[in-house]
């Protein structure tokens, strides 16, 4: 219970410093929006290892650069593609194994393969199998695998 409630006064304190109005209604809002975030997330009664903690960060921001670089890459793919006159598209669903043990892994895995350009998650089965509809099937196909494999090890040694 003391996990959830810690969740939800940080959830709500952030939620207050990024809105910056502190009327009753945003008040009971941003309460309400904590309250949810807590009971969705389901936080863990375990506290936090500060031991684990400078490696955790670092490998955040190690995943962060190492995401956003894929994004531009793949942006610059996909200009690419659109910008030919012969629109040279192989669309078509392919699968990736999500291989992981959470379903916040899975979660965090599908949405980094969505935000990045020409890729996107349609749907994540129960096998955790992610189905994924891709601009260019045959390229994305070739190296799906590696990028799940190293998007796995980096969200493992964040949340593990």
């Amino acid at each position: 219970m003391l996990a959830y409630l810690r969740l939800t006064l940080i959830c709500w304190l952030i939620y207050l410093a990024i809105t910056a109005n502190l009327e009753v209604a945003n008040l009971v809002v941003g309460l309400l929006i904590g309250l949810a975030i807590a009971l969705i997330l389901k936080p863990m009664s375990q506290a936090l290892s500060l031991r684990r903690l400078p490696g955790a960060l670092f490998n955040l921001a190690k995943y962060a650069i190492w995401l956003s670089i894929d994004i531009i890459r793949n942006g610059i793919r996909v200009a690419r593609i659109v910008l030919d006159p012969k629109l040279p598209i192989r669309p078509g669903i392919i699968a990736i194994q999500a291989g992981m043990k959470s379903e916040l892994g899975v979660a965090l895995s599908a949405h980094a393969i969505t935000v990045t350009p020409g890729e996107q998650v349609v749907e994540i089965g129960d096998d955790g199998v992610m189905y994924t509809h891709c601009l260019d099937a045959i390229a994305s196909a070739e190296g799906a695998e590696e990028a799940q494999r190293k998007r796995r090890a980096m969200l493992e040694s964040i949340f593990e």
